[in-house]
């Protein structure tokens, strides 16, 4: 055992960090999927990289890498401010690193520089893919094509229940100015990370469970990073949204983001309180159509009113013309009857030089009624004559 050469572990790693050290003592440029990531108190960020070639293959290589305050204080916002979000677990990245190999902590690259344009070029790879995909599969337009509810009342809402976006859109819609009444009820699912499009797709199957209780889903996110906006471009997702038995309206991030989510809802709004706007919007319309309708049919009373009113004036206007030409006839009748009684009354007759005679009450009109010695009334003009019958005479015929 004496003559065989013993080392120890440290001498052992310090031959293994000098012949690293010496082979590698350049900077190379890594190309790497970030599968965990720590920010230090002291300002240092510790990586642990991948190599995942596809999302089907394994991975294939591993390492560890650090960013040392001194370079995080400088590459932080550089990467943040051209990538427009954070560095974040399953990210791609172009990094600059330095082999470091410790006797203690074994093999570390160290980053001294990062490329955004990398990542940003990355992501907008995948999203052209998917659409790509998706416009072949006949998906872009499946959603769209479903009918609207003209009155979109019970409401689907995907989200997270602690989101800024979701807190919003419910204040603007359930007390909007009209006092138009939604029901709303949410389904639960993770905004943004690498399991965000699962646990979406998860909550749109239940949706899809009770599909008959709701009119329209709402997919509905505040404002964030490119980044962690990335997962709504994910196929899977863009798939069960284009595919979903309902209208789907997403209203997601700012007024400059555009997802492939979007593409195939049926109806996309830049905001979650845009969301609201959509559908109070169709309320307000549909509430301005009865208010336009009310008025013409209003005014087409009013209108109809008036002229039967002018035809009823018009009406009465020729029932009294017609009744005072009938009183006036009436009245001339009645003048003519009230001439000619006048004229054929007693007293008329006897001042024309008649006079009537009266036996015993009853009046004689003829000569063959009274014989003589009978006692007889003479009435005339001015007075009354009681006489005696001495003879009578008949008329020769």
């Amino acid at each position: 055992m004496t003559d065989k050469v013993q080392l120890t572990l440290f001498q052992l790693q310090e031959q293994i960090r000098g012949s690293i050290e010496s082979e590698m003592e350049g900077k190379y440029w890594v190309k790497a999927e970030i599968s965990d990531i720590k920010n230090h108190p002291a300002g240092h960020c510790y990586l642990e990289l991948i190599d995942k070639p596809s999302e089907e293959k394994p991975v294939s290589a591993r390492a560890q890498a650090i960013i040392w305050s001194s370079s995080y204080r400088l590459i932080k916002p550089y990467f943040e401010t051209s990538a427009g979000s954070s560095l974040s677990k399953g990210m791609h990245i172009l990094v600059m690193v330095q082999v470091q190999y410790s006797p203690l902590y074994g093999l570390s690259l160290i980053i001294t520089d990062i490329d955004p344009s990398y990542t940003v070029g990355e992501l907008e790879v995948a999203r052209q893919r998917t659409i790509n995909r998706l416009r072949e599969e006949g998906m872009l337009d499946l959603n769209g094509s479903l009918s609207l509810p003209s009155l979109p009342r019970r409401i689907a809402v995907v989200s997270s229940a602690s989101a800024a976006g979701y807190a919003d859109f419910l204040k603007h819609l359930h007390f909007n100015e009209y006092g138009f009444a939604y029901k709303t009820e949410l389904f639960e699912a993770l905004m943004q990370g690498e399991n965000a499009p699962l646990t979406i797709v998860k909550a749109l199957e239940r949706v899809a469970e009770r599909m008959t209780e709701f009119d329209v889903v709402l997919i509905i996110r505040g404002g964030g990073s490119s980044h962690d906006l990335s997962c709504f471009d994910d196929y899977e997702l863009s798939l069960n949204i284009a595919q979903f038995p309902l209208p789907v309206i997403t209203g997601i991030g700012h007024e400059q983001d555009y997802h492939v989510a979007d593409m195939v809802a049926h109806t996309s709004v830049k905001t979650p309180t845009a969301a609201a706007d959509f559908l109070i919007d169709i309320f307000a319309g549909e509430q301005q159509q009865i208010d336009y309708l009310s008025r013409m049919i209003r005014q087409a009373l009013s209108g109809r009113i008036s002229g039967e009113n002018n035809r009823l004036s018009r009406y009465e206007s020729r029932i009294r013309g017609a009744c005072k030409m009938i009183i006036s006839a009436s009245n001339h009748t009645l003048d003519l009857l009230e001439q000619r009684i006048t004229a054929n009354s007693s007293a008329a007759i006897m001042s024309r030089g008649f006079a009537m005679l009266f036996r015993g009450g009853e009046r004689i009109k003829r000569a063959d009624e009274i014989e003589p010695g009978d006692k007889i009334k003479i009435i005339l003009e001015g007075g009354r004559l009681i006489a005696t019958v001495n003879s009578k005479e008949n008329e020769k015929k």
